[in-house]
């Protein structure tokens, strides 16, 4: 068992004995025994996050991280770019289940690993890349109700921004991974 599974069972343990004996009394808590258990669950927490921290930045989870990013946006564009080029013969009610099929791996992928970001590019370049995500992965919610309620034209829309959305990501992306490598790399 590691570090940050222990602290978290810490905590939880004592978040339900500080709950039992803030209940042994209905008129009064006893401090005695309920303020050493909640500073245990305070020390806890914050090893729980230090722990956490620590593994986030490991660099060879952070390097793995940026190279399923690099890989969920490449993908993600591609298929879109193929959903606009085929749009015309997309039957409508037929786009959601497209989506799903082709979006939804590398949407999660992205999701689960974009905190790498943060530690390598830095928290505005995170948030510049995210933010053209975000827009693009709206749109995709929005093509995906389009379809379910059966307007084509708005399918046919919002499949096209995604499409902008996710290109400017993947090239943001690419500019800032291409300044760390530089970095990174000896003068």
């Amino acid at each position: 068992m590691n570090l940050k599974t222990l602290s978290l069972l810490v905590v939880m343990a004592s978040f339900l004995a500080g709950a039992f004996i803030s209940v042994l009394d209905p008129t009064q808590v006893n401090w005695s025994w309920f303020a050493p258990v909640l500073m245990l669950g305070v020390v806890a927490l914050f090893v729980y996050r230090k722990a956490h921290h620590v593994e986030a930045r490991a660099s060879h989870r952070l390097s793995g991280n940026i190279q399923i990013l690099q890989n969920s946006l490449a993908n993600i564009l591609e298929n879109l770019e193929i959903l606009n080029r085929d749009s015309d013969n997309l039957p409508v009610y037929e786009a959601r289940f497209e989506i799903d099929r082709r979006l939804r791996a590398d949407l999660n992928n992205f999701a689960n690993a974009r905190e790498s970001m943060k530690h390598v590019f830095g928290m505005q370049h995170y948030a510049d890349v995210m933010s053209a995500f975000a827009a693009g992965e709206r749109y995709i919610n929005r093509v995906w109700s389009a379809s379910t309620d059966g307007y084509v034209d708005e399918v046919r829309s919002y499949l096209e921004r995604a499409t902008q959305q996710f290109r400017e990501a993947g090239l943001l992306f690419a500019q800032f991974q291409q300044r760390y490598e530089t970095t990174l790399s000896p003068v």
